[in-house]
């Protein structure tokens, strides 16, 4: 036991020694996070909207207004030409165009329907989706809208009003924000874990200091415990202030059992930091274990299911997401933060992070050489 506090003592005496390592830690993790929050979002607020309006009456004067008095389209440009409109387009000036051809009003009154017509830029599907299904809501409102104030007075008697009140669970206000800074926060801590950890073995390699390492009677289990708790209590340490910060400053609700989440934060660490410290065993320079570190996070973050749901990818892509660490506990701290959720809702993922990070570490202990 003495030898792993003077490994690790020794650790945190490198660590601090370090001046620009310091600001790498502690600082810019928050100033990513607090960028970053606010900078990955999948909401359109600002969508620009060209509108070729051919009708020029009364209906369709009311429905462009539609669309102006929305908080997310801003219908800065009108024209009677679609050529040009469908120019802004490719342009990128415009994300959508209304198009409401001539003779729009008299068809909706004398066949009591008629066409509009929406052009919608694609090249980002998840943003066209959006554009379509807000510009859809709109649409369709004013309709019900029309039918009430076109009917006839004993029509309107026997209009039966439907009345929709929603609620939405966890997120009442759709906060984007409450949803995305548990994702930014998994991110940046398995960052701080699995790149210093796999950097400091490496980096003690490069310097020649692991061979004075190797010729004492460390052990190998000793020699990976001692570098790994510091990191592990750095991380800890940066996710409970990421957590504050989310908690004071975008009014991230903690709904369930922080013993229970630090319980699993503690965890998912060894994962991350056994991987760190497997990857820091098979590479001989910095430079070789940023590559692999580089590939393994790209392809862990993308499929963790932070911007969208694991269960919309395809099936073989659900399968194989079965060996990403980043899913189980994207989807933890998600459902403890947000929806309250207790030991029984988390086991099956707690189990698997469980047993992740028994077979990183040991894959760690087995690999590390250690010679005399």
């Amino acid at each position: 036991m003495k030898t792993i506090l003077y490994i690790i003592q020794k650790e945190f005496t490198q660590i601090f020694r370090d001046k620009t390592m310091l600001p790498i830690i502690f600082l810019l993790p928050v100033i990513q996070l607090v960028i970053l929050v606010n900078a990955a979002t999948l909401e359109m607020k600002h969508i620009k909207m060209y509108v070729v309006d051919k009708d020029l009456s009364s209906t369709s004067r009311q429905l462009v207004s539609k669309f102006d008095g929305s908080p997310f389209f801003h219908t800065n440009e009108h024209s009677f030409s679609i050529d040009e409109a469908e120019r802004q387009l490719k342009n990128d000036k415009a994300d959508i165009i209304l198009h409401i051809p001539k003779g729009f009003e008299k068809k909706l009154i004398k066949d009591n329907k008629s066409k509009i017509q929406l052009l919608v830029n694609a090249i980002n599907g998840t943003s066209a989706g959006l554009i379509n299904a807000y510009s859809n809501y709109i649409i369709s409102d004013y309709n019900n809208q029309v039918i009430v104030e076109w009917a006839t007075v004993s029509a309107r008697k026997n209009i039966s009003r439907i009345n929709i009140t929603n609620s939405y669970w966890y997120n009442p206000e759709l906060d984007y924000n409450i949803y995305m800074l548990p994702g930014i926060l998994v991110i940046l801590v398995t960052i701080i874990g699995m790149f210093l950890t796999a950097l400091n073995i490496v980096r003690e390699k490069e310097m020649g200091t692991i061979e004075q390492i190797n010729v004492t009677p460390i052990k190998k289990y000793q020699f990976i415990t001692g570098k790994l708790i510091p990191f592990w209590i750095i991380a800890i340490f940066e996710f409970a202030f990421g957590l504050t910060i989310g908690y004071f400053f975008f009014s991230v609700p903690v709904i369930g059992s922080l013993w229970l989440l630090f319980g699993v934060v503690s965890v998912y660490l060894l994962v991350v930091l056994g991987l760190g410290l497997f990857l820091s065993t098979i590479t001989y320079t910095q430079q070789q274990v940023m590559f692999l570190a580089f590939f393994f996070m790209l392809i862990f973050i993308l499929m963790s299911g932070i911007f969208t749901p694991v269960e919309s990818m395809p099936d073989w892509a659900q399968k194989v997401n079965i060996i990403n660490p980043f899913t189980y506990f994207m989807r933890i701290i998600r459902m403890i933060l947000l929806k309250g959720s207790g030991l029984t809702d988390i086991s099956k993922d707690f189990i698997s992070l469980g047993i992740y990070a028994m077979i990183a570490i040991s894959m760690s202990v087995w690999r590390y050489r250690k010679t005399t």
